[in-house]
């Protein structure tokens, strides 16, 4: 599977699902499974249990769950709204922009 548009540290809004509307900065990216994880968005329950060698509290945690990158959209800088993510080629250097304003978009640090 080719490249996604949604980069680390991309601040997004979820388009859809019971967390519609919510914003939050992409974690990580899973692009063979086309999938992002979201801060504080999808948040489900996992069981953890204690560990004998650490000391660590077994219980019921929350976390976040990886949700589908058709239901999210980068939202841009400058718009301060959810906007489509196109490209821009100059020469030998290719920058995300957005297809509203047409401002580049913040390039993903490393």
């Amino acid at each position: 599977m080719a490249g996604l548009i949604i980069h680390r540290n991309d601040r997004v809004e979820v388009l859809t699902g019971t967390d519609a509307g919510k914003q939050g900065r992409v974690l990580r990216v899973y692009p063979d499974k086309a999938k992002v994880l979201v801060e504080h968005v999808r948040m489900v329950k996992k069981t953890v249990s204690s560990k004998s060698g650490k000391n660590t509290k077994g219980g019921i945690a929350e976390q976040e769950a990886p949700i589908h990158v058709s239901n999210v959209a980068v939202v841009c800088p400058n718009c301060n709204e959810p906007r489509r993510v196109g490209y821009k080629i100059e020469g030998d250097t290719k920058t995300r922009i957005c297809r509203h304003c047409g401002n580049a978009l913040p390039v993903k640090t490393k």
